[in-house]
């Protein structure tokens, strides 16, 4: 059976709130979503909707995931804050990828360990 997954990859280096992590988790899975491909959409829906969040240590680290994941075409959506609370305006928090197959989305992400 292929599984499918979606992925959110947070900065740690950032030590963000519990609520506003949350925040930017959810702007991440929500514009993942918007770009997923139906066919995908539906396989994951059908299958149980697993997310995964994942951590990285800075903008760079996030940045060397964002592009393969963008080089793939498997549209990754990298979330840059408002910054009315936390962090300064366009600060890159997190990036949301999939609902995709999760062997393909792990050729990337696969590495990176659990937030």
């Amino acid at each position: 059976m292929v599984s499918y997954k979606q992925v959110i990859v947070i900065r740690n280096d950032l030590k963000l709130s519990k609520g506003k992590l949350a925040a930017q988790a959810c702007h991440a899975s929500l514009e993942a979503y918007k770009r997923a491909e139906q066919n995908d959409i539906d396989e994951w829906e059908n299958s149980g909707v697993k997310k995964v969040v994942l951590k990285v240590q800075s903008e760079k680290e996030l940045l060397n995931i964002f592009e393969p994941l963008k080089t793939e075409k498997m549209k990754p959506a990298l979330i840059k804050d408002a910054g009315l609370t936390e962090v300064a305006p366009g600060t890159i928090t997190c990036l949301g990828v999939g609902p995709l197959r999760e062997d393909v989305v792990d050729r990337v992400t696969g590495k990176l360990k659990m937030l």
